[in-house]
């Protein structure tokens, strides 16, 4: 069997990242890693402390191991990260002034096969406590963005609705 491709699928909130892995994961197929941060915020009622985002960068580093092994025995090509620990980090960043994670955050990055940035061109919507709102939407992108660039980190951006998304997405992944 060939190698397993780890896909990371970045963006700001309320980008359409779970919705993307999800129907990547069943066309191509492969296996969907959900973002642990929606399952930590539904759990705990609240959004993460700044002593917390550590705890949510590892366990979504070990979900995705797990992940990569559940593909393996699936005989499965691909493993999509619906978000990614550099996400958890920036987030740190612009809602904390933390930058702890990032260095670890980024080594953990360069192990992806491929990134798929999420453009902010889908209508914002709320989402319970897990959203912060256009604003801070804007502001995450860009500095997602900013980090993905200075790191020298490849990367495709991907914009567009429903399933004009989904071919954009497939297309930046052709080239694997």
């Amino acid at each position: 069997m060939s190698a397993i491709r780890r896909i990371a699928i970045v963006g700001a909130e309320c980008v359409g990242k779970t919705e993307l892995a999800q129907r990547l994961a069943e066309c191509l197929p492969g296996v969907w890693i959900p973002e642990y941060l929606r399952e930590f915020c539904d759990r705990v009622q609240r959004t993460p402390r700044p002593d917390e985002q550590a705890h949510i960068v590892a366990e979504q580093r070990q979900r995705e191991e797990g992940a990569i092994e559940a593909a393996r025995a699936a005989a499965l090509g691909w493993v999509l990260a619906d978000s990614a620990p550099l996400v958890t980090a920036i987030y740190s960043e612009l809602l904390f002034a933390d930058l702890s994670l990032h260095a670890l955050a980024i080594a953990h990055h360069a192990r992806y096969d491929a990134t798929l940035l999420l453009l902010p061109d889908l209508p914002w919507v709320a989402d319970g406590i897990q959203r912060d709102g256009p604003a801070v939407r804007s502001a995450s992108h860009a500095l997602l963005l900013q980090r993905l660039q200075d790191s020298c980190l490849p990367f495709a951006l991907v914009g567009g609705e429903g399933e004009l998304r989904l071919q954009a997405a497939i297309a930046a992944l052709r080239d694997l």
